[in-house]
């Protein structure tokens, strides 16, 4: 776990708080003297992971939160407030992927259209309002959140924010359309933002990891014959990604060793996308 000195007492905000990776965030964070906000949909799990941190020391608050909500971050960014002072550090970790906007196999074939099996979505059944919500979890959620925290980090020394994007963004998996192009659009906006936001002192990043061991992740592996066999050998680190492998970046972005670093997707992903796949 990397720690940095000049971290400690900032005040960090993290959204998707109570999921694996970026709980892992969180606890990194702390661990470098960060006081954290884990902010989660389900109240519970954020609240356990700031159990989990005030336990071995460190300083959180645990706040049930609706990123696609503005009057949600209204009340979680007073909770902010009271708690612990205004945000220096903004990780906008909320985001997933809905089997509304996923197909059930990897390309389409004739017969699909011709007489399609029981149970087969094709690019042509996603379903709008399954794209739609996908969208807004990862990228209009960027962007409200953001909204909602940005203006308490103008003028403050090294504010940062960071989002999580995907290297779906930069190659999409096959059967999930709508999370790769929505992790592309946070990329983008990344961008944006580190221009926009940088003559009032504010950085802007995003990491981009590979495929990590959530609970989605381990869930394919265990329902899908040889799922994990096959993401394994895409890797030439042999695996996928760990949570820890993935924050390290996170605390290393934040810390002001990289007060230079603005508007970089990050890619963190073992290596695939610098291999062709081909043996020779």
């Amino acid at each position: 776990m990397l720690q940095h000195e000049n971290l400690k007492g900032r005040v960090a905000v993290v959204t998707g708080g109570g999921g694996v990776l970026c709980s892992s965030f969180a606890k990194d964070l702390a661990a470098s003297g960060v006081k954290v906000a884990v902010l989660d949909i389900r109240k519970e799990a954020a609240q356990a992971v700031a159990d989990e941190i005030n336990a071995s020391g460190g300083a959180a608050i645990g706040i049930a939160c609706d990123v696609l909500s503005a009057e949600s971050l209204e009340a979680a960014r007073q909770t902010v407030h009271a708690a612990f002072g205004p945000c220096d550090i903004l990780l906008n970790g909320a985001g997933g992927n809905s089997p509304l906007g996923t197909t059930t196999k990897e390309t389409l074939e004739p017969e699909d259209l011709r007489q399609k099996a029981e149970g087969v979505k094709t690019f042509f059944d996603l379903d709008p309002k399954g794209i739609e919500f996908v969208f807004n979890l990862n990228f209009l959620g960027t962007l409200l959140t953001t909204q909602a925290f940005a203006k308490d980090m103008i003028g403050r020394e090294n504010a940062c924010i960071l989002n999580v994007s995907s290297m779906n963004a930069y190659r999409p998996l096959t059967k999930i359309p709508a999370y790769s192009a929505a992790k592309a659009a946070v990329s983008n906006f990344t961008q944006f933002m580190a221009v926009h936001f940088a003559d009032v002192g504010i950085r802007v990043n995003a990491i981009c990891p590979g495929a990590v061991e959530t609970e989605i992740l381990l869930h394919t592996f265990h329902s899908v014959p040889g799922a994990e066999e096959k993401f394994n050998n895409a890797y030439p680190t042999g695996h996928v990604g760990t949570a820890v492998e993935i924050a390290n970046a996170c605390v290393f972005l934040a810390s002001r060793e990289c007060d230079f670093l603005n508007g970089v997707n990050l890619p963190i992903d073992g290596g695939i996308t610098a291999h062709t796949g081909q043996p020779y």
